[in-house]
């Protein structure tokens, strides 16, 4: 599925909850693209106006950690704080993500993820880069 240098994402069907499918080249752009498909999935749209920088970093023992804890902090950022992004800078030193994210407050959402899960998570190397499906509870 993954083709060399590509990154996106797709929603696949699944009975209860919302699945989405991720790829990318390397573990930072697989981050963006499972948090850019989240947004999406949840019909996210952003104030225009003034933009607003959030610094995240995070600690992990495996890439699955990782990127359930990544989702997990923006759901909180737009829960408590209101805030979407759709700039985003990450890097990764050890096991420790680092996330420069710019973003605004949200106009409007049209569906409520209430976590992300570890059902079936598992981050797949393929022949061109990472692959995964994330399971959402809606």
């Amino acid at each position: 599925m993954v083709k060399e240098g590509y990154s996106g994402f797709r929603e696949i069907a699944h009975t209860a909850d919302w699945e989405l499918q991720v790829w990318a080249p390397n573990l930072c752009s697989l981050l963006e693209q499972a948090a850019r498909g989240m947004y999406l999935l949840a019909g996210i749209r952003l104030k225009t106006g003034p933009r607003l920088d959030r610094k995240i970093d995070l600690q992990s023992v495996d890439r699955e950690s990782l990127l359930v804890g990544f989702l997990a902090e923006l759901l909180y950022l737009g829960e408590v704080e209101g805030l979407g992004f759709d700039t985003f800078d990450l890097s990764l030193e050890n096991k420790a993500l680092h996330a420069q994210l710019n973003g605004a407050p949200v106009e409007s959402q049209t569906k409520e993820i209430k976590a992300v899960t570890y059902h079936n998570l598992a981050i797949r190397q393929t022949e061109s880069g990472l692959e995964a499906n994330i399971v959402f509870d809606v």
